[in-house]
C-alpha cells in the first residue's frame, strides 16, 4: 500500500515538472520592429541643461525646471566618445561606433582602426558592415535625415566606407588615392539601397552645369539614382510633401548645410528637422518588417563651432521638437527610440545667475550675492562684475572665436551674440567628457551605467532580435 501511494505520488512529480520548469522561465524579451537612433551633433549635456532651460524661458517660464522631450525617457545611460587613437573624438568616427559596433580612428567612415586614415586600399581592405546594410539585408526599410550635407561624417555613417571623412565628392579626393577602387562619399549615397534620405548638399552630387563641383561638368548623379531606383528627387519642403509614399526619396534641400532656424524666413522653402521626421517616419512605417532610421541635428554642432550659443540652442529646441514628433507617431510597444550625441563641446554655464535668468544674458546674482567669494553685483539686478571691472555671461566657451585679444570688452548677449572664450582658435573644439544616451521603448532598458560609445549599435542589434 505505502509503495502504492509513494509510486503514485513520484508520477504526479514527473509529471508536474515540465510545467513548472515552463512557468519558471524568463519571460521573452520584447523585440523592437523598428529603431529609431537620433542623433544630436554636439549636444553635450551641458547644451541639453541650458537647451531646457532656453526651451522653456520662450515660452516665459523660469526654465530650470523644465524637461525636453527626450528627458522624460525612462531610460538614461552615460557614454564614453573616445576614438580609438583620440582622446576627444570627431563625427566620423563616433558616428561610425554607433552604425558598426566597432571604434575606429578620427576621421574615417565604417572602416575599422587598422586602416590608417587617407589611404584608400587600407580602407578597402578593412571595411564594416554598417546598421543601415544590415538593416537592409534583413528586409527592413533604411532612412537618414540630417540638416546637415547628407555626405557629411554623421549620415554617411549609416552607409558610406572612407579612408577620409572629407572625401564627399570625387574632386575631393587626393590624386595618389584615386583610381585605386575608393568612391567618394556621394557615390556611395546613391549605389546604397535606402528608402529615405533627406538632407542638404547638392554641391556634391552635381559637375558645374548644375552648380555642384564634381569633376564631370554634366554629373548628375540624383538623376543616375532615380533611373535606377525609380525614386523620386525632391528639392523643396512641398516636392518632398508631394512625392508618392511608395517610392523610396531622394531630398537634397541646399547646395550645403540647411538653413540654422534662427536664420529661416517664415516662407523658406526647406524642411526643417521635425518635418522631415515626420515624412521619414509616415513613409517608412509602412515597411513590413520594419524599419531603421538616424535623424540628426547636426547644426547644433556647427553653432557650437562658431561659438554661437544661441544658435546651437535653437537647433536643439527643434530637434527636441523632432524626438517629441516620434514618440507621438510611433507605437511604443514596437519603436525602440534612442537619442544621443556624438560627441560635446567646451560649452559652460556659469557665475551663480539667479534664478530664471537670461540664459543667454549676463550674470545677475540672487539677492545677496553668489556663493560668497563671488557677491558681484553693485546694486540689486545689477550684473556680476569680473575682476576687470565688468560683467561676463552665463555661457562661454573654453575655445574659440570668440577669445579676447587686448582688454576684455563687455560681452554682447541675446541669440545671435558669440559668445566669449578663453582660448583664441579659429573654431571651437569639440570636449571629451561623456554624453547622455537617453532611451524608451523595447529594449530600452539595456541603456544603463556608463557604456562605450559602440555598445549602442549592440543595444539596437539587440532590440531587433540580431543578437542575444
Amino acid at each position: 500500500m505505502t509503495r502504492t501511494i509513494l509510486a503514485a505520488l513520484l508520477l504526479a512529480s514527473a509529471a508536474a515538472t515540465p510545467a513548472l520548469a515552463k512557468d519558471r522561465r524568463a519571460p521573452a524579451e520584447p523585440r523592437a520592429k523598428n529603431v529609431i537612433l537620433f542623433i544630436g551633433d554636439g549636444m553635450g549635456i551641458s547644451t541639453i541643461t541650458a537647451a531646457r532651460i532656453y526651451e522653456a524661458q520662450k515660452r516665459g517660464e523660469t526654465g530650470e525646471e523644465n524637461q525636453l522631450s527626450f528627458e522624460k525617457f525612462p531610460n538614461v545611460a552615460l557614454v564614453k566618445t573616445y576614438n580609438t587613437n583620440a582622446q576627444v573624438p570627431d563625427s566620423a568616427g563616433t558616428a561610425s561606433a554607433m552604425n558598426t559596433g566597432v571604434k575606429t580612428r578620427i576621421g574615417v567612415l565604417g572602416i575599422g582602426p587598422e586602416a590608417t586614415r587617407g589611404v584608400c586600399k587600407e580602407a578597402l581592405a578593412h571595411a564594416l558592415p554598417t546598421m543601415g546594410e544590415e538593416a537592409k539585408k534583413r528586409g527592413l526599410g533604411v532612412g537618414i535625415v540630417t540638416t546637415t550635407r547628407i555626405t557629411h561624417a554623421t549620415p554617411a555613417a549609416v552607409y558610406a566606407h572612407t579612408a577620409d571623412r572629407d572625401w564627399e565628392s570625387d574632386t575631393n579626393i587626393p590624386a595618389d588615392q584615386q583610381g585605386q577602387g575608393c568612391k567618394d562619399i556621394a557615390q556611395q549615397l546613391v549605389d546604397a539601397r535606402f528608402d529615405l534620405a533627406l538632407g542638404g548638399g547638392t554641391a556634391m552630387f552635381y559637375g558645374s552645369t548644375g552648380g555642384g563641383r564634381r569633376a564631370d561638368p554634366a554629373a548628375d548623379l540624383p538623376a543616375a539614382w532615380a533611373a535606377k531606383t525609380g525614386g523620386v528627387v525632391v528639392k523643396d519642403a512641398a516636392g518632398l510633401a508631394a512625392a508618392p509614399k511608395d517610392k523610396p526619396v531622394l531630398g537634397l534641400f541646399s547646395p550645403s548645410h540647411l538653413t540654422y532656424m534662427a536664420d529661416r524666413k517664415p516662407d523658406s522653402a526647406e524642411p526643417t528637422l521635425t518635418d522631415m521626421t515626420a515624412q521619414a517616419i509616415d513613409r517608412l512605417k509602412g515597411a513590413r518588417k520594419g524599419y531603421y532610421l538616424m535623424v540628426e541635428g547636426g547644426r547644433i554642432d556647427h553653432a557650437h563651432h562658431e561659438g554661437r550659443a544661441g544658435y546651437a540652442l535653437e537647433e536643439a529646441v527643434e530637434f527636441a521638437r523632432a524626438v517629441q514628433w516620434a514618440v507621438d507617431h510611433t507605437d511604443p510597444r514596437e519603436t525602440l527610440i534612442l537619442v544621443t550625441a556624438d560627441h560635446s563641446h567646451v560649452f559652460t554655464i556659469a557665475g551663480y545667475p539667479v534664478r530664471g535668468n537670461d540664459i543667454l544674458g549676463l550674470v545677475i546674482p540672487p539677492p545677496g550675492g553668489g556663493d560668497g567669494d563671488h557677491a558681484g553685483a553693485d546694486l540689486p539686478g545689477a550684473p556680476t562684475r569680473a575682476l576687470d571691472g565688468k560683467p561676463y555671461a552665463t555661457l562661454g566657451y573654453a575655445n574659440g572665436p570668440g577669445a579676447v585679444k587686448g582688454e576684455r570688452p563687455e560681452p554682447t548677449t541675446g541669440i545671435a551674440a558669440r559668445q566669449q572664450s578663453l582660448v583664441p582658435t579659429g573654431a571651437e573644439t569639440h570636449g571629451g567628457e561623456d554624453v547622455a544616451l537617453f532611451a524608451t521603448g523595447p529594449g530600452a532598458a539595456r541603456a544603463r551605467g556608463v557604456i562605450e560609445q559602440n555598445v549602442i549599435f549592440t543595444i539596437m542589434a539587440q532590440a531587433l532580435g540580431w543578437q542575444k
